[in-house]
């Protein structure tokens, strides 16, 4: 089977590019380096610990409206747009989070990204994650490699798991979900699991994994940079992600370099997912 990219793909992910940086425009105009972001920005929570932001909302507008407006004939899945089940009858969909890692973004941290991603029969051929405060552009094509501000990226070739760089999430790591590794690798926390998987596909980073629920829109561009760069994205099941599923919700996502994949695997075959081990606490509780 052939390995090349349809033509109209580079088109796709041209238009995905340009759509990034317009909406990275907008976010910007509310982001304040190293302070809260600004007041316009009217921050409020949809959820437990879940902020939402007028910036979400207008990048979320802006997205849909370019990527929408050029390809009438695909779904929509986004973490800030209602979902519709039409989506579930479309060979092709795109698959957005405007902004992943609002919480960094209200703090004033440089580690959020827009994440944009085109998927056809259940896995991404096109994806863009721009994080416009850094001014870092990471893209990919199926079968064409990833691509960093437009020159050529891959991951590392480390091979051997203790001591491997290794990328956390904030959230998790200040409840202690990474107490448990951090004498085994050189862990260091970010926010956006999307940013996050396009550092390891730059190879900045060995490998990143979460044990807690993610979206599709979380990691689903991610998932091809990393692929793209010669790196693996799986479950922690080790089964590959194929999207645009009714529940787009998955519960684990672990991405390395490849070669470290099957070690990776293998220590954390033991290791509860969060929402087991939390539940398990919650059912035994200490006795004082």
């Amino acid at each position: 089977m052939s390995n090349a990219t349809p033509p109209d793909l580079s088109d796709s992910l041209a238009i995905m590019i340009r759509a990034a940086h317009e909406a990275g425009d907008a976010i910007m105009r509310y982001f304040r380096l190293g302070q809260t972001v600004s007041a316009s920005a009217e921050v409020r929570e949809k959820g437990h610990d879940n902020p939402l932001t007028k910036a979400d909302l207008e990048a979320d507008t802006l997205l849909r409206e370019r990527l929408l407006g050029s390809h009438p004939h695909c779904g929509w899945l986004s973490e800030e747009t209602v979902d519709h089940p039409d989506r579930l009858e479309r060979r092709s969909i795109f698959v957005v989070d405007p902004i992943d890692g609002t919480k960094e973004f209200i703090a004033g941290l440089p580690q959020f990204a827009l994440s944009l991603a085109l998927v056809e029969a259940g896995r991404p051929v096109a994806a863009c994650i721009h994080n416009p405060a850094s001014n870092e552009t990471f893209t990919a094509l199926a079968g064409k490699g990833c691509r960093l501000n437009d020159q050529p990226i891959r991951v590392t070739d480390r091979r051997d798991l203790a001591g491997a760089s290794c990328l956390a999430s904030r959230s998790e790591t200040a409840r202690g979900d990474w107490e448990l590794f951090l004498s085994e690798w050189k862990i260091q926390t970010m926010g956006s699991i999307a940013y996050k998987l396009a550092l390891v596909a730059s190879g900045r980073f060995d490998m990143t994994f979460t044990l807690s629920p993610k979206n599709e829109w979380d990691f689903c561009a991610g998932d091809l940079l990393v692929h793209e760069a010669g790196g693996t994205v799986t479950h922690k099941s080790g089964a590959p992600f194929l999207y645009n599923q009714v529940n787009p919700m998955v519960r684990s996502v672990l991405a390395t370099n490849g070669a470290l994949h099957a070690p990776l695997l293998a220590r954390l075959i033991d290791t509860p997912l969060a929402p087991d081990r939390h539940a398990r606490s919650c059912s035994h509780p200490a006795k004082g």
